[in-house]
């Protein structure tokens, strides 16, 4: 039976919202991981008030509205810190660490993990701080209750996640794929940071 190509008119809407974002990682690559990273993790703070609401109703306790400026400040982040900062690291490690170095996949996840993962969430309680137009003492006081926990959470959490992402996930998809992992862990992050 004959293989026949199908026209792009007629292809589903899952295809072409895939190759239209395909042309734009190409044309725009860190705006369209910026705008990724900021409406994937404004997604993350909705679901982490979503489900917040259901475990306070579930208990009987008052449930507060939505907080759209929640959502707004984790848009923010994403769109001028992760999407920029993410596309960067990943194509600086492939310079510093190609796959030609046999101990490439080692260094890469160490590099990731001691380096860039507390430095990325000492960047994130800092910005979110501002953003959230606290002072310095606050600041502190989120670091001492609850940096160290996020951070071995984070361990735990994106370790077996970032080996597989900076050894087998292709440079320009890199941001993307920890996008969509961090979907969820920036609902677990606008939880503990309360």
């Amino acid at each position: 039976m004959p293989v026949h190509s199908v026209p792009l008119r007629d292809a589903s809407l899952h295809f072409r919202l895939l190759q239209q974002y395909l042309l734009l990682l190409k044309k725009f690559p860190i705006l369209t991981k910026s705008i990724t990273s900021g409406i994937l993790s404004a997604l993350g703070n909705l679901l982490s008030q979503i489900l917040e609401a259901r475990k306070k109703a579930r208990y009987g306790t008052p449930v507060t509205e939505i907080d759209a400026a929640g959502a707004i400040r984790y848009a923010i982040y994403g769109l001028f810190i992760t999407g920029p900062v993410s596309h960067y690291f990943y194509q600086l490690m492939e310079v510093w660490m190609p796959t030609t170095d046999p101990y490439c996949i080692v260094k890469r996840l160490l590099l990731d993990r001691l380096i860039f993962a507390p430095g990325f969430l000492l960047l994130f309680y800092f910005v979110m701080n501002i953003l959230e137009a606290k002072g310095w003492e606050d600041f502190e006081k989120k670091m001492r209750r609850s940096y160290w926990t996020a951070l071995k959470m984070n361990w735990k959490v994106w370790t077996p996640f970032q080996f597989i992402n900076v050894n087998f996930v292709p440079v320009q998809f890199r941001v993307l794929f920890a996008n969509v992992i961090a979907l969820f862990w920036y609902a677990y992050l606008a939880s503990v940071r309360k």
